[in-house]
């Protein structure tokens, strides 16, 4: 809230101030709320927009397209190849529409029970597998399992343990579902806007901008989009991942990043059509082998060429400290939807700013004292300030003048 227009009036005898410390503005505050007549009209506010309306996703102001869109600075910044940690299994669970999803989706009643069975159960599971949740609306609980292009319909919390027992731990078919399977191509963008805005802003115009080219070269039976929640690398959006056959028809799973609109038709004439990789905007893939003696699963691209990992990828510090349990994106075994490295880097920055303030302390502690004052005591001080000041000039010539 902002403050303004404040009249005052006051009324004290004379008196002599030579050098007043910081600490009498503290004991004169009581003092001048019964000596000053402080009127404080607060202005209009003005409320900042949500980004769970969808009405703000079809709009992006000229100041949000700088700061979080396809032209911010940090575009192009970093490099993409080998941000994607080795993983073999990419589950994606339908829960309610991306504009509804709060900060921390999995968190959610099914995503959060989901995940943390998953975690539960990560040493009983034989591959690498992440979790993931994509708008659902009208087919909640509904799980797309990649490379094996297989889903099943309507998980509730009360099937949870036995799905995750049945598909991913042993390998069968879910005894209590119906299993299907599934052909085409799938797109997941990250529209995840509550989490970050630069997923708000870039994500929703780069389903726009794909179903707009499927529907132009009449693919609309054959490439599937979907928003997706975060899936890590805050940084690099537009974030979204591709899965189709390759030239050998096997399923893959390639991310990408720092993705425009612009990039669109290549995506979908190049990748899709004829399985080549782009590579200034692939990040890594799915499916890379991580049984090898030091597990470090290297990754190439299709041409052959080694990709040399970032020595310092996105969110990797967190989850090397958590050994295998992973957050929600790029976890391990078990693991679901991205919400650990940025929370506690986050919490971490947080403490290091307050310890910092703390230690920085002047006469009388004035600087946090001042700190901890509202508007209104900052208003009320600075008018004692002016009329001590009045007083002791006038003061100072009535004595010249007597």
């Amino acid at each position: 809230m902002i403050y303004a227009r404040f009249n005052f009036s006051f009324k004290a005898p004379l008196m002599r101030i030579a050098h007043p410390s910081p600490c009498f503005f503290t004991s004169s505050i009581s003092f001048a709320r019964t000596q000053l007549n402080v009127s404080l009209k607060p202005l209009p506010s003005v409320s900042s927009s949500s980004m769970a309306d969808p009405s703000n996703f079809s709009t992006v102001s000229a100041e949000d397209e700088a700061k979080y869109g396809f032209t911010r600075e940090e575009m192009y910044s970093s490099n993409l190849a080998g941000t994607v940690n080795p993983y073999d299994r990419h589950l994606f669970l339908r829960h309610r529409s991306y504009t509804d999803w709060a900060s921390r989706v999995e968190e959610d009643s099914l995503p959060k029970l989901f995940s943390s069975t998953l975690k539960s159960r990560k040493n009983d599971i034989p591959v690498k597998t992440l979790l993931t949740v994509i708008e659902g609306e009208q087919s909640d609980g509904d799980v797309l399992i990649f490379p094996e292009m297989i889903k099943y319909k309507g998980l509730t919390e009360g099937d949870v343990d036995g799905f995750v027992e049945d598909v991913l731990v042993n390998g069968k078919p879910w005894a209590s579902g119906v299993q299907e399977t599934f052909t085409g191509s799938y797109v997941f963008v990250c529209a995840h806007g509550n989490r970050d805005k630069r997923c708000g802003v870039c994500g929703p115009i780069l389903i726009e901008k794909l179903n707009e080219e499927i529907a132009l070269r009449g693919l609309k039976d054959q490439v599937f989009v979907n928003a997706c929640s975060h899936i890590g690398g805050h940084k690099y959006a537009g974030n979204l991942i591709i899965f189709s056959p390759d030239s050998k028809g096997k399923i893959t799973g390639h991310w990408y990043g720092y993705v425009t609109p612009e990039d669109v038709p290549e995506l979908l004439d190049q990748h899709i059509a004829n399985g080549k990789i782009i590579e200034r905007l692939w990040r890594g893939q799915m499916g890379v082998s991580t049984e090898s003696g030091d597990g470090t699963g290297e990754q190439k691209l299709p041409n052959g060429t080694e990709v040399k990992k970032n020595e310092k990828p996105e969110e990797s510090t967190v989850q090397k400290t958590r050994e295998n349990v992973g957050g929600c994106c790029q976890g391990a075994n078990g693991s679901s939807c991205c919400m650990t490295a940025s929370s506690e880097v986050s919490e971490t920055k947080k403490t290091e700013e307050t310890t910092k303030a703390h230690g920085k302390k002047g006469l009388c502690g004035l600087t946090s004292w001042v700190g901890s004052w509202d508007q209104r005591d900052v208003l009320t001080a600075a008018a004692v300030v002016g009329a001590v000041a009045t007083v002791a000039v006038a003061y100072s010539y009535y004595r010249r003048s007597g």
